[in-house]
């Protein structure tokens, strides 16, 4: 069974996974691996050179600032981008699950599962949800970023309302409710199903 793992940036579903994780499901990391998808493979690498130009990869190492500045406002750039990574990272998750084959449960973290067309592909979903204040809080303190770009970010990906009507569960990360708590009662509901 294939249980997706959405919400959006800033929402904790890192937080979230870890739990997964700890209660033995194999979690995969789209975004982890999506990052290192765009460093080493070929075509990846071959179609942002295109897409940017050649100072694309600063030193030999991708230039991620570069990426992030265009991607979040210019949609174009952002769907390019998409078709270019998502079918490697829906290739590589496929190979991934081939090497979990004991698991009766895997985890597929994704901030943009339903934007991609990847929760298709799932069993279930599952929503992680915050406030907005609270998400551009913790993401100007994780990633150095500024108000603007933060919003910028957000402004890019569904909303929690819009992305609801796909979520099979919904884990509030908002400080108050227990996350630990939350996962544990969806686990039984998910392996009730296998």
């Amino acid at each position: 069974m294939i249980v997706g793992l959405t919400g959006g940036i800033g929402c904790g579903k890192t937080y979230v996974a870890n739990y997964f994780s700890e209660f033995g499901f194999p979690v995969y990391s789209s975004d982890i691996r999506a990052k290192e998808l765009m460093a080493t493979d070929v075509d990846i690498i071959k179609g942002l050179r295109y897409l940017f130009g050649d100072e694309v990869f600063k030193y030999e190492h991708l230039n991620r600032k570069m990426i992030a500045d265009r991607l979040f406002t210019d949609k174009n750039i952002l769907s390019s981008i998409n078709q270019l990574v998502h079918p490697k990272v829906q290739a590589d998750f496929d190979t991934w699950c081939k090497n979990k084959i004991t698991a009766r449960i895997v985890i597929k973290e994704a901030a943009i599962l339903i934007e991609s067309g990847a929760y298709k592909n799932c069993d279930f979903v599952i929503l992680v949800t915050a406030p907005v204040e609270l998400r551009i809080k913790r993401v100007m303190q994780r990633d150095n970023l500024s108000y603007n770009e933060v919003i910028a970010r957000i402004e890019n990906q569904l909303s929690d309302e819009e992305r609801i009507n796909y979520a099979h569960f919904v884990i509030e990360n908002n400080g108050i409710k227990d996350i630990k708590h939350q996962v544990e009662d969806i686990i039984p509901k998910l392996t009730n199903k296998v």
